[in-house]
């Protein structure tokens, strides 16, 4: 490994190690008429987790873990290939860090699937912890990889006798991500994006690309003293999103700590996300109105909210 590599590594690794071990988005979110999943009541899930090969090619593997809302019963772990919850449930594509794996941001996506989300993370071939080929700049391709994975994913609704058979609401998906996977989840918002993607949430991340195309809200998390992606970078994505938009800044903290249970923030950033997602994948106008007050926590969060 050469000298700048690993100095990029030691320095991204740390915030993988700070989630390592947890349990662990104007216009309107969509248009009138477009199919969506009732809000109803809500209620805590058990999670189930299956692994799946998703491929894009030989040369870009995707193993992809997926949390989501499980029949039972509760249990201290995720149940592997548990039955799926009665219904259908929308999806959020989760993006991990570099020098990341999907299971190191489970204190989050088990939290969301827990809330009624199908959660989708995929571990992307040259930015994932232990890949052969790292290199920072694949993030350019990742959004692709994010599509296909969605793709793939989706046809299984349509499989008879599949686990996710008839219980993916594949009309409403959602991305959030990450560090670098808040660059791959503002990389899905660009001109020409399926209407089927809702919004994003953008945490300690940016963006690299010009948002277009169909509105989709945009929620942005950041620590204002995040060393690796200044918060500056963040709001300047930020103050291009034409839709509405929030962003939740957390004071004097850095790149990913508000991430973890206990730590001060970390009930309100969840808070925060999961109202979010139930406004933009389930049209829950309540939940809309509790975002903001969700996320104050004073002298700890400051919210800027335009949506």
């Amino acid at each position: 490994m050469g000298t700048k590599r690993l100095v990029t590594a030691l320095i991204i690794g740390l915030v993988p190690v700070l989630l390592a071990g947890c349990a662990p988005a104007v216009g309107k979110p969509a248009q009138a008429g477009t199919p969506r999943a009732a809000a109803g009541p809500q209620v805590s899930y058990p999670v189930g987790v299956r692994t799946l090969d998703l491929r894009r090619g030989a040369a870009r593997p995707l193993p992809t873990t997926v949390w989501y809302p499980s029949a039972g019963p509760t249990g201290p772990t995720p149940r592997v290939d548990a039955e799926v919850a009665p219904g259908r449930f929308p999806i959020v594509l989760y993006s991990h860090g570099l020098d990341s794996l999907p299971d190191l941001h489970r204190a989050v996506t088990t939290r969301l699937a827990a809330a009624g989300f199908v959660v989708v993370a995929p571990a992307y071939p040259y930015t994932k912890r232990g890949s052969r080929r790292f290199d920072r700049n694949d993030v350019r391709h990742q959004p692709a990889d994010a599509r296909h994975v969605i793709r793939q994913l989706s046809r299984l609704d349509r499989v008879p006798g599949d686990l996710f058979a008839g219980r993916l609401d594949t009309a409403n998906i959602a991305a959030a991500g990450h560090s670098a996977g808040g660059f791959t989840t503002a990389g899905l918002f660009t001109d020409g994006h399926a209407e089927q993607w809702r919004g994003g949430i953008v945490i300690a991340g940016g963006s690299r690309v010009a948002f277009g195309g169909t509105a989709a809200p945009m929620l942005f998390v950041h620590g204002s003293a995040d060393p690796i992606v200044k918060a500056a970078r963040g709001r300047a994505a930020y103050d291009r999103v034409p839709w509405p938009k929030a962003f939740l800044t957390l004071v004097g903290q850095d790149h990913g700590t508000y991430l973890t249970p206990g730590r001060p923030g970390f009930a309100q950033t969840m808070a925060a996300m999961t109202h979010f997602l139930r406004w933009i994948l389930q049209g829950d106008q309540a939940a809309r109105q509790k975002i903001a007050d969700a996320a104050h926590l004073t002298g700890v969060t400051e919210f800027e909210n335009r949506l």
